[in-house]
């Protein structure tokens, strides 16, 4: 009676809140289930929680208060779920099932004895856990490498020129190896692209040089100092790059079957690596390593070497030659600029010459004409004025170009500066200023001793030691 009572005073109240489904509570509230679900990583043993960022504290709060050591933590793929897997472990079984025990202060009282417990890979399990979290990542690291490699709707900005590049990552690479001398490696090594670049961008918009990390007051002194320092390059001990190179994604220690790749797509050949002993090796450590064992088997012939012959670049275009003739012939028949005539003409020393090729490619990277000093938005249109008006045949006033600003290289990979040689009317000039040696005559001997000066002082010298 009370209840029908309770229902017809709802329904007289025209109460609307009912519930037409059934509810139900958590089943684990703040448990294992609750957990996996937040971007946190959380204690094994307790409800505490840290950001990824903060593993170290992690490790310490695990050591300090559950008496937990976890072996070679830098070589876990992935932290958050190794925790977590270890999490359900520990609530279904017991510690002393997994750990192995160790006893500090063995000879004290037993009160002041502590057990810690050291999970490692010894253990099969562990072992297998941290071998199935490495292959999953490097699995996803390999699909977004592949991704991006024929990415077709990359869009980013030249770093030290502004100038926009879409289609491929590898265009924008490629440019800034070209022309900026700044080369971080092939494209197909490079995984995370935008993020690396985009890293590198913050370092420019803070004034912080690439290599040496200093920061400069205005963004005209940090180009000079990178220039100037050959500081246009990432510094290979900064750990902080090598999460954007693959080869700091290899398996640690054994080979894995690959079920995922094939021979036939491009995968395949990122897995044809030598066995690696740690994981996430920088390219310092790479390249200083001992490669001796792997060249006992193979034949000391050098008999196929072929050496490629180093290209000097056109000094207004990108033609490329492997000879300076050929290249000056290029420059002459092409552009008009004659530079063996210009050298000799203004007898041009070696030092003068790299000044003047310094000075012309900064001036052409400016896209600024050397004579009239007029700015263009493109290379092709200075070419165009200068081929026109006859000003890319003329040197301006010496004292323009020859100046000490000038030694150092526009271009650090400048093959050209390697080829100069001194103008021939300049060596014929110092030659022509020698002072001639002329044989002396002696088909008169006896007459030549009669008059010589040498006679003359011995018969003097006589004279004055007969008279003593």
């Amino acid at each position: 009676m009370a209840v029908a009572r309770g229902a017809a005073g709802a329904a007289a109240r025209g109460d609307t809140e009912c519930i037409l489904e059934p509810l139900s509570l958590p089943e684990s509230p703040g448990g294992v289930d609750a957990v996996e679900s937040s971007p946190d990583v959380p204690c094994i043993f307790c409800k505490e929680c840290y950001v990824l960022a903060e593993q170290n504290q992690l490790l310490k709060h695990m050591i300090i208060e559950h008496k937990l050591v976890i072996a070679d933590v830098k070589l876990v793929a992935d932290f958050r779920s190794y925790i977590l897997y270890w999490k359900r472990r520990f609530a279904e079984q017991p510690i002393t099932d997994f750990c192995s025990v160790i006893r500090t202060n063995s000879k004290a009282p037993l009160e002041e004895q502590d057990n810690y417990f050291l999970l490692c890979d010894v253990l099969p399990e562990d072992r297998l856990l941290r071998e199935q979290l490495q292959q999953k990542r490097l699995r996803e690291i390999l699909e977004q490498q592949q991704q991006e490699r024929y990415d077709t709707s990359f869009h980013s900005m030249c770093m030290f020129c502004d100038q926009e590049f879409t289609g491929n990552r590898s265009v924008l690479l490629n440019h800034m190896a070209r022309e900026h001398a700044f080369n971080i490696g092939l494209p197909d090594n490079i995984v995370n692209c935008y993020e690396f670049l985009a890293v590198l961008q913050g370092k420019l918009d803070n004034l912080q040089c690439l290599y040496c990390e200093k920061v400069f007051r205005d963004k005209n002194t940090l180009k000079d100092h990178m220039r100037k320092k050959q500081h246009r390059r990432i510094n290979a001990k900064n750990k902080e790059y090598d999460k954007f190179y693959i080869i700091n994604y290899l398996l640690l220690q054994n080979w894995w079957p690959c079920p995922w790749l094939s021979p036939g797509n491009g995968l395949w050949s990122v897995c044809f690596l030598t066995r690696v002993q740690e994981f996430g090796k920088s390219w310092e450590e790479v390249q200083s390593e001992d490669d001796r064992e792997l060249l006992d088997n193979l034949e000391e012939d050098w008999s196929d070497w072929e050496e490629h012959p180093v290209c000097a670049v056109c000094l207004f275009c990108e033609q490329q030659a492997d000879t300076t003739e050929k290249l000056y012939l290029h420059m002459q028949k092409s552009h008009g600029f004659h530079f063996p005539k210009i050298k000799s003409e203004h007898g041009l020393n070696f030092y003068q010459q790299v000044k003047l090729v310094n000075f012309i490619r900064r001036e052409i990277h400016h896209c600024r004409c050397y004579n009239c000093q007029e700015k263009f938005e493109s290379k092709g249109g200075l070419i165009s004025h200068m081929e026109e008006t006859k000003h890319i045949a003329f040197l301006p006033p010496r004292s323009t170009w020859d100046q000490p600003q000038y030694y150092f290289p526009t271009y650090e990979n400048d093959t050209l500066l390697c080829a100069l040689s001194d103008s021939e009317d300049a060596k014929a000039e110092d030659q022509s200023e020698e002072v001639p040696v002329v044989g002396e005559d002696i088909s008169t001997l006896k007459a030549l001793k009669q008059s010589s000066v040498l006679n003359q002082l011995l018969c003097k010298e006589n004279k004055s030691q007969e008279k003593f």
